[in-house]
């Protein structure tokens, strides 16, 4: 194997910081693993630091100066870079610092040989790395590629390494999770119902589906989801509301496909969450294409939508495109958001009094712990319970992102967690 940057980390003092999705947060919790591996100690402040290593994110403009701030605020120390950014924008980076590059897929190669995994109470699983699809806008492909899939035994170690550490809830995640195994002869569903015979206290949490692999796999993929151990939560990212937009997005699917989706996993499961996202003021928007992102929104209601104003990346067809002014951009969002809350406080409402199961899987802080219902609603109770525990709880507060709530049974004992 070539020279990585990571060679040059052996027994020193890091402090890392780590931006963006996931599936970044994947690779610094890797990262860490072999950098113990090596001799190395984790540092919680650059102060105290040998070395600082910045993993990074590019998906959108302002994120990139934010990098771009943090680098140079580093430029004099031993400085180590990951993540997306140097991988499209090394130009970008050395204008204001020269860091050692640690390629992400270096990080991948490394991990698979250290087979060790710190104790936590959430892990996350990268099922794949890279990506197949033609989006116009998106900078993400060329940092990370075309779709790599992952072994379905490696996933399957990798949960079972991450359980024994005390993990209750796995997070699956990639830069898209329903084309895995496409590149394997296989598919999602079968990777999930392999995870859903394994044995063990943790339940799994889906990451993000591009609709345009979910929809030729999508009864198999419902199905799948029977499986006891998956939390029943799916994040679809629609992008637009408008066909026209979606196209010229070079999205591959339509919003009647959306739709056709939304609507089968809600026959199956009528409690599940669903998560989406949206672009504002994507290039050639026009008022109109707008009002069917509103409608769209209007008819689906999603539990959570994340929306994000347009912002042209370099190295993309997009970055060709005229662009929609920045203020219509601002309103447009403020709109939109203003919209989501209004269906998130409809939904919250019908929550509300209700006894619903759930299994501890955070510690927010002393004697306050997050607990994650099986459609991943998020209660938070005033108690100390071990990771792991099981129970029912009464819904009393909904805080629009999460609800309050207390154990219908507070004088159970809290079970000591199975691994």
């Amino acid at each position: 194997m070539g020279k990585t940057g990571l060679e040059q980390l052996i027994k020193k003092k890091v402090y890392i910081e780590t931006y963006g999705c996931r599936y970044n947060v994947g690779d610094t919790v890797k990262l860490i693993e072999i950098l113990k591996q090596q001799g190395c100690s984790i540092v919680q402040s650059e102060e105290f630091a040998e070395a600082v290593i910045i993993n990074t994110c590019t998906v959108v403009a302002p994120t990139e100066r934010r990098m771009l701030r943090r680098l140079f605020h580093f430029r004099g120390r031993d400085l180590y870079v990951t993540g997306c950014m140097p991988m499209v924008q090394q130009d970008a980076i050395m204008a204001v610092c020269t860091p050692t590059i640690i390629p992400p897929q270096s990080i991948q190669a490394h991990y698979r040989s250290t087979g060790t995994v710190s104790p936590c109470s959430a892990g996350i699983v990268q099922i794949s790395q890279g990506c197949n699809g033609q989006c116009t806008y998106c900078i993400t492909k060329k940092a990370r590629g075309g779709q790599k899939s992952f072994p379905a035994q490696e996933i399957v170690h990798q949960l079972h390494d991450l359980v024994h550490a005390g993990a209750v809830e796995i997070q699956l995640t990639a830069q898209d999770v329903s084309a895995w195994g496409r590149d394997r002869g296989t598919s999602l569903p079968e990777l999930l119902h392999r995870i859903g015979d394994q044995r063990g206290n943790f339940y799994v949490r889906v990451g993000m589906m591009n609709p345009a692999t979910v929809i030729d796999i999508l009864d198999d993929l419902v199905e799948a989801f029977s499986c006891g151990n998956l939390f029943k939560f799916i994040h679809i990212p629609v992008q637009s509301g408008s066909d026209r937009i979606l196209q010229k997005m070079g999205r591959h699917y339509t919003t009647d496909d959306f739709e056709q989706i939304v609507a089968a996993f809600r026959k199956k499961f009528s409690d599940i969450t669903l998560a989406t996202d949206m672009i504002v003021g994507f290039c050639g928007e026009s008022d109109d294409d707008f009002a069917q992102s509103l409608a769209l929104i209007d008819r689906v209601r999603p539990n959570k939508v994340n929306i994000t104003r347009f912002s042209k990346r370099p190295f993309t067809p997009a970055f060709f495109f005229k662009e929609v002014p920045g203020a219509v951009k601002k309103d447009r969002s403020r709109i939109m958001n203003a919209r989501a809350e209004q269906i998130y406080h409809i939904i919250n409402a019908l929550y509300l009094g209700r006894d619903v199961p759930f299994i501890v899987t955070e510690r927010i802080r002393k004697g306050s712990v997050m607990a994650r219902t099986p459609s991943y609603l998020g209660i938070v109770l005033g108690e100390d319970l071990p990771f792991g525990f099981e129970g029912s709880a009464t819904i009393k507060k909904e805080k629009m992102y999460f609800f309050s709530g207390e154990r219908s049974n507070p004088g159970t004992r809290a079970k000591p967690v199975d691994t």
